[in-house]
């Protein structure tokens, strides 16, 4: 399965933790049941994607809060377009996936799952994060 599959499927398991918030380790082994995902590496991805998020959660909030224009505030963003937020920012900080793809590939999302107005509005909050971790040297480029 390519990454990018793999990506959309995470997005859907995040999604649901986000919206259902308790037995996330329980909702894991429903969502591979329920979508009869059987490949070892995807499993993987999605555990590490879910634990990495839950583990690094308090820093990832913060850098989506300090990160966000005009007095918003994590409750008034779409689930959807938190957890893809979430995805990217664990993948770019935690992972050091190249930031450029990272981002790309959540806003393909939100093209494809959220308003017509996420795209702009995922990409704006992750280039700002960007520039943030950039200037720690903390984030990778290529």
């Amino acid at each position: 399965m390519q990454r990018s599959a793999m990506r959309e499927l995470a997005f859907k398991l995040v999604y649901e933790i986000e919206v259902q918030k308790e037995n996330e380790d329980e909702q894991i082994e429903i969502f591979i049941e329920n979508n009869e995902i059987t490949d070892n590496s995807v499993i993987d991805y999605l555990k590490d994607i879910k634990d990495g998020i839950q583990t690094n959660s308090e820093e990832i909030n913060r850098l989506i809060t300090t990160n966000l224009k005009d007095n918003w505030s994590l409750n008034r963003i779409s689930k959807i377009n938190l957890s893809l937020i979430k995805i990217a920012i664990y993948e770019m900080v935690y992972k050091q996936l190249p930031y450029k793809i990272a981002i790309n590939e959540v806003v393909e999302l939100a093209k494809k799952y959220a308003d017509e107005s996420a795209p702009v509005f995922i990409n704006g909050i992750l280039a700002s994060v960007v520039k943030e971790k950039k200037l720690n040297g903390d984030i990778n480029e290529n």
